[in-house]
């Protein structure tokens, strides 16, 4: 039977790929550090192993006996840390995980990477696909310049012909499972009250059991080397905060925030934080990028490996029963 470790495996992306494997078939191991929450992994009965994938041997360890590894691991609440954070564990932890893929004999290895690796489109509302490259300053995005730093490395590993390596660009996940409240931010926000104005760009939007379906596809059909964009439905932040109303059951937002008055309060963002010394709940960069349309081409994922598209009402709806189940909405 097919081992694999899932690193990452506690967060809403991990959690996902390690439910989707179980119900395929295979025998999964989670990697877990010793102070995280097994929340996430609710009901899913994996064999949990301890490490970090900052400590190589740790990962060694965790990867003896395996045949391939989700590597899902990463700082992806990039406004609620320093880039110093965000660079080690994104760069160095798949460096790590790399490294002790190869020391271990494990030859094939799917890469969680992000949308945000992609960069911006040139025009606004322009579909950007797998051929894209970040194209930001890196101080603007240092999550998505992270994210292609550690790409950089796949591919790297890849030319050294020892590893098979697929990397996944995940849009925004909204769905179950989703302890941190990443993308479950939107329906927090709005069951608070909060939500009284849209952004005037849009997103991509997958829902997270079908992100942890895509991975799975991507082990199974992917060709080693190739990225694959995993997304269900670009859609409109106004669009998507309506949807999250109406699922919820509160009012939708009153007005969208034009574009200029929102980059005049990501100055502000800005220097509260430096005043402050500490990470806030928003970060400048992120309200920045929220005046632009992010929308992604997903037929290359959808012919290569059959990710059925799910709608980004799906997602919200997903997220909202789980939510509910687990009594944290």
């Amino acid at each position: 039977m097919t081992t694999i470790l899932v690193t990452g495996a506690t967060g809403c992306v991990g959690a996902n790929i390690v439910e989707a494997l179980l119900k395929r078939g295979y025998t999964v191991r989670a990697l877990r550090r010793a102070s995280s929450s097994l929340r996430a992994l609710a009901g899913l009965e994996p064999e949990l192993v301890t490490g970090d994938v900052l400590d190589l041997p740790s990962l060694c360890a965790a990867l003896e006996g395996c045949d391939g590894v989700f590597h899902a691991a990463a700082i992806s609440q990039y406004w609620r840390n320093e880039p110093a954070t965000i660079y080690a564990v994104n760069v160095e932890g798949t460096r790590n995980v790399l490294r002790a893929a190869q020391e271990t004999g494990v030859r094939r290895i799917v890469f969680t990477s992000s949308v945000g690796a992609l960069g911006q489109p040139a025009r606004q509302g322009a579909l950007l696909d797998e051929t894209a490259a970040f194209n930001l300053p890196p101080a603007r995005f240092p999550y998505g310049h992270s994210k292609a730093l550690a790409e950089a490395e796949v591919q790297q590993a890849i030319a050294g012909g020892l590893l098979e390596a697929i990397i996944v660009n995940p849009a925004t996940v909204i769905g179950r499972r989703d302890v941190g409240f990443v993308g479950g931010e939107f329906l927090r926000t709005a069951r608070q009250g909060k939500a009284v104005a849209a952004p005037p760009g849009g997103v991509g939007i997958i829902s997270a059991s079908a992100v942890g379906r895509g991975h799975v596809l991507a082990y199974e059909r992917g060709r080693s080397g190739e990225r694959y964009i995993l997304s269900g439905e670009n859609v409109l932040y106004r669009q998507l905060m309506r949807t999250v109303a109406e699922v919820v059951g509160v009012r939708p937002p009153a007005f969208v925030i034009p574009a200029p008055a929102l980059a005049l309060a990501a100055g502000v963002v800005d220097v509260l934080r430096r005043l402050r010394g500490a990470p806030l709940l928003v970060e400048g960069n992120q309200m920045r990028l929220s005046t632009r349309r992010l929308f992604y081409d997903t037929s290359k994922a959808e012919r290569e490996l059959g990710l059925t598209p799910v709608s980004a009402r799906s997602a919200v709806e997903e997220a909202w029963a789980w939510y509910q189940a687990e009594g944290l909405l």
